[in-house]
């Protein structure tokens, strides 16, 4: 079994000449074409190519790095909140019991 990668232009836009899965020298298994439509390369996984260029996977990132940072501030600030309220709660307390006014005494 093998698979053909057509011919492409890479990102710094230099036609790449088209080859065949699995290439010499390399993995037995790699007999899929993969990667994008400017990055290609053999594997072996047959759902391992997707028609848009690579750069789209830097806008992915940059999504979820943006994602990824408001959450974590968010955290932060809950931490921060209930870290506060604790420090509040117990400095607040009182250190002694309440006079009632009531003496006791012994029948």
């Amino acid at each position: 079994m093998s698979a053909e990668c057509s011919s492409y232009l890479n990102a710094d836009k230099v036609l790449v000449s088209g080859f065949s899965c699995p290439r010499a020298g390399g993995d037995a298994r790699a007999v899929y074409c993969c990667g994008f439509q400017d990055v290609k390369y053999c594997c072996d996984d047959p759902h391992s190519f997707f028609p848009y260029e690579h750069s789209y996977m830097w806008w992915l990132s940059v999504g979820a790095l943006v994602g990824l940072s408001i959450a974590a501030v968010v955290l932060f600030a809950f931490i921060i909140t209930v870290c506060v309220l604790c420090y509040l709660f117990i400095s607040t307390k009182p250190r002694s019991k309440l006079d009632t006014g009531l003496s006791l005494q012994m029948a």
